[in-house]
């Protein structure tokens, strides 16, 4: 390849072909002529108008049509139980929109005297978008056209989550084709914002990669406003900053992170504190939440008579096994041999949470995707999952229609289906944790490493080299000379 005169060397990067790289695609690829071709340099060789991003956007257009599509009973017939479980079209916005008051002007957090149990970003959101409806109450027109508003603002936050994911390792753009077509988010990336945070941390992520931490820190506050767990890629960084011995980024990251978070709760904290605090309430008031561990357990309970978890002691428990899965992901990042990736530590510590929470919506599997994307782009474990969290999202209808609204026997399941498909979703993110963990002190199996690059997403973390290992920090603790570290395990080429 002859570059132009006025074209730097740098420019352009060659970019890996899933065909090539992933064993799956690899395999499936065959039966439409095989892999791309070693002369096709892919990133070098101009492709012409369909870019991997313009491609990426159309299949997340797509993708959201067809989201949409699914909800296409309840928007003819109206979001009514138990139709809208059995038709598995339910959504938070509706139920939202006429039982909070949204329908008639209440405005989140400004309206007093009537708390809402959100952060303040994703409520003014609630609120905002509800002033944007035309007409007044909650008239089918009205609640019809908030969801619809609302799902075109989230489609477009899906569309951003994917634009930033891909740019965040611009050697493997095509594996933001994970989220840009994922079951799971056409399943229930329309239940609530979640894409808001999805988004919100994406670009993030993507920041922190152009070694603009502080902005990135602006972008994960904000995430934090709508929902908490972006806070967890904080702790990430904050473990391979104590890895490395650079702490730039970090301060500047959880800098811009508090401002950003602060900025946007403070006002409300001043002018409504009894509000502001109601959604920390209402976390530790409220009982065991559908597809947690403790809610399947007490299920279990009742068949068995046993005692059930009551509301203190699910609080207890949930604190006790997030800190301890927080705590193992600690071990891992300072035990493993060669620094783990941020995308591995950021899924692992939002998977402890997912894990340990004291309930699970179904929109709750976008805040992996995007990660998963990042830290394992495999798409054979990846197609595995999906269709394990298929199981469950139709699991959860099928329950709720039973147990919420008296629906009819021919259409529900009984509980112990219930608690397997509950199980079985928390097995298989298990799973993937145990598979990230082992590409972490395996980077051979690693496809990122493999692709012969270090941390993507790291910042001034990628290629650091170690400043605090497990064996450095006991030798310290114990007043000895840590024994040798094993050297970074050597990188692969591509597959």
């Amino acid at each position: 390849m002859v570059l132009r005169h006025d074209e730097k060397p740098e420019a352009r990067q060659a970019v890996i072909s899933p065909t090539r790289n992933d064993p799956l695609l690899h395999t499936l690829s065959e039966s439409i002529g095989g892999p791309l071709g070693d002369h096709a340099a892919p990133g070098l060789v101009r492709s012409g108008f369909w870019t991997a991003e313009r491609v990426l956007i159309l299949l997340t257009a797509l993708a959201a049509l067809a989201g949409v599509a699914l909800k296409g009973y309840c928007r003819i017939y109206g979001w009514n139980s138990p139709q809208q479980f059995y038709s598995t079209c339910y959504s938070d916005f509706p139920s939202l929109f006429t039982e909070r008051g949204l329908a008639d002007g209440v405005m989140p957090f400004l309206s007093q005297g009537h708390p809402f149990e959100y952060p303040i970003l994703t409520s003014l959101i609630a609120g905002i978008t509800a002033l944007a409806v035309p007409g007044s109450g909650a008239s089918t027109a009205r609640i019809l056209g908030y969801f619809d508003f609302n799902a075109v603002l989230l489609a477009v936050m899906w569309l951003v989550a994917v634009i930033a994911t891909a740019r965040s390792n611009r050697r493997r753009p095509w594996d933001a084709a994970m989220l840009a077509v994922a079951p799971g988010a056409i399943l229930a990336g329309f239940i609530n914002w979640d894409l808001w945070t999805v988004a919100l941390l994406a670009v993030g992520i993507w920041l922190f990669a152009r070694n603009q931490p502080l902005w990135a820190g602006v972008l994960i506050g904000l995430g934090m406003a709508t929902k908490l767990y972006p806070l967890l890629v904080l702790g990430a960084i904050l473990l391979l900053a104590l890895r490395t011995g650079r702490y730039r980024s970090l301060q500047l990251t959880a800098g811009g992170a508090a401002l950003a978070w602060l900025a946007v709760n403070l006002p409300f904290a001043l002018i409504d504190p009894r509000g502001w605090s109601y959604v920390f309430e209402f976390t530790r008031d409220r009982p065991a939440g559908f597809s947690s561990v403790y809610y399947a357990w007490n299920l279990v309970a009742g068949r068995l008579r046993l005692p059930a978890l009551e509301t203190p002691e699910v609080n207890a428990i949930a604190v006790v096994a997030f800190a301890l899965a927080v705590l193992g992901v600690v071990f891992v990042a300072l035990h493993a041999p060669r620094r783990p990736r941020l995308a591995q530590l950021a899924f692992l510590l939002v998977a402890a949470l997912i894990l340990t929470n004291k309930a699970y919506s179904p929109q709750y599997v976008v805040w992996l995707i995007p990660l998963l994307a990042l830290a394992r782009p495999r798409w054979r474990d990846y197609l595995i999952w999906m269709a394990v969290e298929a199981l469950h999202w139709w699991a959860v209808w099928m329950y709720l229609g039973a147990t919420t609204s008296g629906g009819p026997a021919t259409n529900n399941i009984d509980s112990p289906y219930y608690v397997g498909a509950v199980l079985a979703h928390m097995g298989a993110v298990i799973y993937l944790c145990v598979r990230i963990v082992m590409d972490i002190y395996d980077p051979s199996g690693d496809p990122i490493r493999r692709s012969r690059q270090d941390d993507p997403q790291g910042g001034e973390f990628d290629g650091a080299p170690d400043a605090l290992t497990w064996n450095t920090f006991r030798g310290r603790l114990t007043g000895r000379a840590a024994p040798g570290h094993a050297p970074p395990a050597p990188e692969h080429p591509p597959l």
